[in-house]
């Protein structure tokens, strides 16, 4: 028996430290993170709120550089290549998950963005919109699809192919029985523009960035994608609520590391930006760009990054969306 208490405690002694030390991870240099689009739009305002709150918790600075190109395939590419060693992270929206199933093979460096890169926080996300200009003359889903029944093939705006902005809109018309067409273009707010401006009358877009538009009655927003009402837009319905299933869909950004991080950095870091995320200033500003702020645990974000890869694979392949 005193072996036994000997070795159980020898055991302990030796767990103890490295418990501690599993607590103690600490940034040795200043911390990267990887916005894998231009400047200017959500993903990027998150970054920078993170450079700025970030270095007081962690006592190193926070730089962000903006790596756009092949549909955020290019930064996530440069995150991956990185020392895992929780210095480098990716901000990305959620849009990364579906361009390896819409790219060819290889774009952006053959980068595997399951594989090669471990999921952190996330950060906060923006719920999907059917928008649509005054002109067209319909508010709700129920006036939205007795159009459609009477103008089949009615153009649609999204941000590009195989964005969740062009998958709502095809499981829309799956749901609904209706034709649509669909316009992609390089961007959100290129089809917004386009859709305030009456070029194109209905469109598919996340919230972030249009609550001006909607607000100035320059937009209406006819429905969100999602199955219970956003505090963000707490007026209008959603696609559950008027029987059209299966299109609940958002935008949400989390934060990634290069796979094979050490556990202790990525629960370090997910710990502190969840923190972040919850401040009242930090939530307000995000809620007055569209954005809802977020956090969770790292299986919160394992899981729900896994989910999203697996349903872009699943719709992009029952469509054929391909690379436009």
């Amino acid at each position: 028996m005193r072996q036994l208490l000997g070795g159980l405690c020898a055991a302990l002694g030796m767990i103890a430290p490295m418990a501690a030390q599993a607590q103690a991870w600490s940034p040795s240099r200043p911390i990267t993170i990887v916005v894998p689009v231009p400047p200017g739009s959500s993903t990027d305002i998150l970054a920078r709120i993170l450079a700025e709150r970030l270095p007081p918790a962690l006592g190193q600075t926070v730089v962000v550089t903006n790596r756009p190109g092949a549909s955020g395939l290019i930064g996530a590419a440069a995150v991956a290549r990185a020392e895992p060693d929780g210095h480098t992270l990716l901000l990305s929206a959620s849009t990364l998950f579906g361009a390896p199933h819409v790219l060819p093979k290889g774009a952006g460096g053959g980068v595997d963005v399951i594989r090669d890169l471990a999921p952190v926080v996330k950060t906060a996300s923006s719920p999907l919109v059917i928008l649509a200009n005054p002109q067209l003359g319909v508010r709700t889903p129920q006036e939205l699809v007795a159009y459609l029944k009477k103008h089949p093939g009615l153009p649609y705006a999204s941000s590009g192919n195989g964005s969740p902005q062009h998958i709502a809109g095809q499981l829309f018309m799956k749901a609904t029985g209706t034709t649509m067409i669909h316009v992609p273009y390089k961007g959100v707010m290129p089809a917004v523009t386009d859709t305030v401006s009456g070029q194109i009358k209905l469109a598919f877009g996340a919230l972030g960035g249009v609550g001006g538009f909607i607000d100035g009655g320059q937009l209406v927003a006819v429905a969100v994608a999602e199955k219970r009402r956003t505090s963000l837009l707490p007026n209008v319905s959603t696609l559950t609520e008027a029987g059209i299933d299966g299109v609940e869909l958002n935008v949400f950004f989390p934060v990634l590391a290069p796979a094979g991080t050490p556990a202790a950095a990525i629960r370090r870091l997910n710990r502190e930006i969840g923190a972040i995320m919850q401040a009242p200033e930090v939530r307000e500003k995000m809620r007055a760009s569209g954005v809802e702020t977020l956090g969770g645990s790292v299986e919160d974000a394992v899981r729900e990054v896994k989910a999203e890869y697996d349903r872009y694979g699943s719709v992009v392949a029952e469509f054929g969306i391909k690379e436009e």
